[in-house]
């Protein structure tokens, strides 16, 4: 006959006895368990002593009699009061753990538990601190396990922190600024710190005047993970909760190298996932903070009023042409043409009142304090930027004035704002990169700081190292290799599909190439015998054979009398007397036509996206393979455009 329903079979069990398998009724349970607590002979109190799992019980379950959170807490209460340093300590061991349960901490803050905690970390640890150097490490787990069972009772939010004296904060303030403090204690100290000034604007400022983040410092310092990642967060709540003007004041003294160095430091250690994790977040909010202090100049327009502010575009031009202002000197119309002249190869929009490039916003003043440091800390690679661009052709140039602001506007998106020395090597590399090919040269650009970033450099010095290897060239390389490895486009119908699309879009590029041909060049001639270069214009016609209108250029040359296309080393403006000094760049841009039986046109292409353009459009022409990397690029990004095209 099988057992009654109400019927189970369960183990009991009770701190220092042997468990006991009993058969109970679920109905009577409350009736049993003050049975059972009379078993356990727990004089006439059986309330104190519930047992636990009271619901849905089953088969095989471990019932456990236990103290009531009301009788455990009182009894803590008692026992942490205890003049036995060794009974004391039990106790606030026994309640740092006990803490992490909610019910049991709401028994323990009725009894006005935290009020003892605290006058405890005022003054009664006092009297065992002239006991410290015989009693060290008691003392320091004294002092943990206070530390630790209030944090714990803290964290459930029953008691607001506004309620706690300035003599406890003072306490508090004093361990964290000890680096030589026991571990557990500093660490417990600055959870304590961190979370008072979260949780009140006026404990913020009793705390700010208690501790700085150059105390706070020395704990970055340390090799312990935990102690690390607690400073940051302190530092992070200071500076969150800070005025404005305070703010700007901590942005200086964490934007100092010194200190940067530190939290690289901070950030190489290996740690554990979770240490990792927590770490990475904490100095994740700090890079926030501090980028959101530049948004005030981000959005400030500039006024071209202004005269303090002006005074900073004329610095700008000091630097760069190494001259000094004097308005005094000649006369008015003659001042303004040469200022005129010297802002337009800084590259400025507006080259009569600069002013007017920074009123739009953003990226506003953020723009020009980048480009004012810049100046002033890399001098000389911002003098080799303007003057090179100086004297580039005008449609060649990378002008650094509106460069400038176009890059502090992109690094803003990237960055969540900015950052100055994060434009210095930027603003490098764009002009680098604007020689090695043509605008769209900003989307590029964007790529290689995106695909730098992506490694996830430790440092300026390493994120500057892998741009130079994130050239224009490797970013092309980069590009088809992720489009190749792609599964789908290795599918039998999609190589089938490009194939079959191929010839249109290569004749596509054909025409793309002849229409810019069409355009027309201004190409460079280099003479030994001249310190300067002078210039040749040359285009196609728009019939491509050639044949152009008597009012237009001067020098005509068929199509149909063109030979061959040379390129490199072996063009004859490359063979003749001292052009072996010409440099690899030179080089790699020349190319002459052959026509008749000996006559050449020599070309020095602009730069290598006009020469790539020059020789597939001649080679066009003529018939031939079109062959250069932008060929071979176009031609992957539109069989790419048409394959998302044709599946969508």
């Amino acid at each position: 006959m099988p057992p009654p329903a109400d019927i189970v079979k369960v183990a009991i069990e009770w701190p220092g006895a042997f468990p006991k398998l009993m058969e109970i009724d679920q109905v009577l349970y409350t009736v049993l368990s003050q049975a059972l607590a009379y078993t356990y002979i727990l004089e006439n109190q059986p309330e104190h002593y519930p047992l636990h799992n009271r619901n849905d019980i089953k088969n095989g379950s471990i019932l456990r009699l236990t103290t009531s959170p009301y009788l455990t807490a009182s009894q803590l209460h008692e026992r942490i009061q205890s003049s036995s340093m060794d009974a004391k300590l039990e106790a606030l061991k026994d309640l740092a753990n006990a803490s992490r349960d909610i019910t049991f901490a709401q028994e323990f803050i009725n009894l006005d538990g935290i009020s003892l905690l605290t006058q405890m970390v005022e003054s009664g640890t006092e009297r065992y601190q002239k006991l410290q150097k015989i009693m060290k490490p008691c003392f320091g787990d004294l002092l943990s396990f206070t530390l630790t069972a209030f944090v714990e009772l803290m964290d459930h939010g029953i008691v607001s922190w506004d309620t706690f004296s300035v003599a406890f904060i003072k306490k508090i303030a004093s361990y964290a600024n000890k680096s030589a403090m026991d571990t557990a204690v500093l660490q417990r100290s600055l959870a304590i710190l961190e979370s008072m000034v979260l949780n009140s604007q006026d404990l913020y400022h009793k705390v700010a005047q208690e501790i700085t983040i150059g105390q706070l410092i020395p704990h970055l310092q340390g090799t312990d993970q935990d102690i690390q990642t607690y400073t940051i967060a302190v530092i992070n709540a200071l500076f969150l909760k800070a005025p404005e003007e305070k703010r700007q004041e901590m942005s200086h003294i964490l934007a100092q190298k010194q200190l940067r160095s530190v939290i690289l430091t901070v950030k190489r250690y290996p740690q554990p996932h979770a240490h990792h994790d927590e770490m990475a977040h904490q100095l994740y909010v700090l890079q926030v903070l501090t980028f959101n202090l530049l948004e005030d100049r981000m959005m400030t327009k500039m006024d071209p009023q202004d005269q303090a502010q002006r005074d900073i575009i004329f610095e700008l031009r000091r630097i760069a042409f190494d001259v000094e202002c004097e308005p005094n000197s000649g006369s008015m119309e003659k001042r303004k043409s040469m200022y005129t002249r010297d802002y337009k190869k800084l590259g400025f929009i507006n080259h009569v009142n600069p002013a007017v490039d920074f009123t739009q916003i953003p990226p506003g003043m953020l723009a020009l304090d980048n480009m004012l440091y810049f100046a002033r800390h890399h001098q000389d690679a911002y003098i080799r930027i303007v003057l090179e661009n100086s004297s580039r052709e005008d449609k060649h140039e990378c002008p650094f004035g509106r460069s400038s602001i176009e890059l502090t506007k992109m690094l803003c998106e990237i960055l969540k704002v900015g950052e100055l020395q994060f434009f210095c090597i930027c603003i490098q590399l764009l002009n680098k990169t604007w020689k090695e090919m043509r605008p769209p040269v900003m989307q590029v650009v964007r790529e290689q700081i995106m695909r730098a970033l992506t490694v996830k450099p430790n440092s300026l010095d390493q994120f500057k190292s892998r741009l130079q290897n994130l050239s224009y060239t490797e970013i092309l390389k980069i590009r088809q290799s992720e489009r190749m490895n792609q599964e789908d486009f290795q599918s039998r119908p999609i190589l089938e599909l490009r194939e079959k699309i191929q010839p249109e879009i290569m004749e596509l590029i054909k025409q793309q190439r002849l229409n810019r041909l069409c355009e027309g060049t201004c190409f460079r001639k280099i003479s030994s015998r001249r310190r300067q270069d002078k210039f040749w214009y040359c285009r196609l016609s728009p019939n491509h054979k050639g044949e152009v209108p008597h009012d237009s250029l001067q020098d005509k040359l068929p199509v149909a009398d063109i030979k061959a296309v040379i390129t490199g080393k072996d063009c004859p403006h490359m063979k003749e007397k001292g052009a072996l000094k010409q440099n690899k760049e030179v080089l790699e841009l020349a190319f002459s036509v052959l026509y008749e039986s000996d006559e050449y046109l020599n070309f020095i292409a602009p730069d290598k996206h006009e020469y790539c353009v020059w020789t597939d459009g001649l080679n066009a022409l003529l018939g031939k393979e079109m062959a250069s990397d932008y060929t071979k690029s176009d031609m992957e990004t539109l069989l790419n455009y048409d394959f998302v095209y044709d599946c969508n």
